[in-house]
């Protein structure tokens, strides 16, 4: 068995350190302790934010459609597979297709009824179905 040769020797614990970096001139130096950054951007003015057309803030009036949702979920249960409830909310062209195809050979009923369950379906104007509206 042979010996090997002498280990290179390490530096002392604590010896080596990074080279110092240069500041970035665009921020300028570290700030100190305390001292706000010097971020270029601080005191620049941003335009108010336009709300989005599909989302109403908290408080703003959501308009619901004229249409029951009780009928057309009741509707479709019964009648899905010969699209009156398309017709009912004032979606004609879908309702003739569905009337056409038998529902969609049932599937899109099914689908009809799931989003009438769970409040997602929307009239012809885009307007959410809601319960307590009887016109």
């Amino acid at each position: 068995m042979s010996v090997p040769g002498p280990m290179p020797s390490e530096p002392a614990w604590g010896a080596w350190q990074p080279a110092p970096q240069p500041a970035d001139p665009q921020y300028g130096a570290d700030p100190q302790y305390g001292a706000p950054p010097p971020y270029p951007y601080a005191a620049a003015s941003y335009p108010n934010p336009v709300p989005s057309a599909d989302v109403a803030p908290y408080g703003a009036v959501q308009y619901a459609s004229p249409k029951n949702l009780l009928a057309a979920t009741l509707l479709c249960f019964f009648l899905g597979a010969l699209g009156i409830h398309r017709f009912y909310v004032g979606k004609i062209g879908t309702g003739v297709v569905q009337l056409l195809t038998g529902g969609g050979l049932g599937v899109w009923a099914l689908v009809d009824f799931i989003m009438l369950v769970c409040q997602a379906f929307k009239d012809s104007d885009g307007y959410t179905l809601r319960w307590d509206t009887v016109h």
